[in-house]
């Protein structure tokens, strides 16, 4: 996928190895909207998965309802070289809300779902809240030093790689000022049809960092986990907000040991699968 098309709309960066005998598995990210970040788990999750990430244009002042749309639209492209095979949906952070929005657009079409620090709770953050509304009031050299103080709260940093905490910093500042704000707004104004969201039968898991200090993640699983009928929480004792990024956490994994892998996304039935 070239910058180009990245600018130009939502797509979907595919990693080297492409493995269409493989479930899908669509990565929705975080408010960088970058999809860049996924990529410390990329190589454990093509173990089992085929692996998309949302990339979404550094200036897309998209609405939900656009954004749900082009998810799927997306999703269907993919669908269409191959069809017969599971899609798993993920959403982190601001992803997490997004793919909630997806999931009840169309609930027949995930087979598992995973959630990891949805930012559904932002409204339960007044500073954050307010603090967004005068975003627009600071210069832009001073909001990139903003960036920079956001990182403690944004993850646990010495679990994070240098190199990834360089990324992670890059990353933040590449967002316009103006996408940052049209994003939190977003997030201030998210609603959900919970009576919808009851309606997801699939398995849905739960993930939350304990040490996450930007938003009450772990409260937040437990809520969401009230509404969905089918449902396990995991929460990650040590992790902030930004966990995929931190060293120690693997996500393939995670997903193992919870027995939420269907047989062809298992290693061993994924090498039967290519016979």
């Amino acid at each position: 996928m070239t910058i180009t098309e990245v600018e130009l709309n939502p797509c979907f960066l595919t990693p080297k190895r492409v493995q269409p005998e493989y479930p899908l598995l669509v990565y929705l990210p975080g408010m960088d909207g970058t999809g860049q970040l996924l990529r410390s788990q990329t190589a454990g999750l093509e173990t089992g998965f085929d692996v998309r990430s949302l990339a979404l244009p550094r200036k897309d002042l998209n609405t939900w309802d656009a954004l749900t749309k082009s998810v799927l639209d997306l999703i269907d492209a993919e669908l269409e070289k191959s069809s017969q095979r599971p899609v798993y949906l993920c959403g982190e952070s601001f992803g997490g809300c997004l793919a909630m929005k997806v999931a009840i657009q169309a609930p027949d079409l995930f087979k598992r779902i995973i959630l990891i620090n949805p930012a559904s709770s932002f409204h339960l953050r007044p500073w954050l809240s307010w603090a967004s509304q005068l975003t627009y009031l600071v210069p832009t050299g001073l909001y990139d030093i903003g960036a920079l103080g956001l990182l403690p709260f944004l993850a646990s940093l010495s679990r994070i790689s240098r190199s990834d905490r360089h990324d992670l910093l890059k990353t933040m500042r590449s967002v316009p000022a103006e996408t940052v704000l049209w994003r939190l707004s977003l997030l201030r104004e998210f609603d959900i049809d919970e009576e919808k969201l009851g309606h997801l039968t699939q398995p849905v898991l739960l993930i939350a960092g304990a040490s996450d200090r930007l938003l009450p993640s772990v409260s937040e699983v437990n809520r969401i986990g009230k509404v969905l009928p089918n449902n396990k929480i995991v929460v990650l004792p040590h992790c902030g907000h930004a966990c995929l990024l931190e060293q120690d956490t693997n996500l393939y994994e995670i997903l193992k040991d919870n027995d939420f892998l269907e047989s062809k996304a298992d290693t061993g039935m994924g090498l039967e699968a290519r016979g």
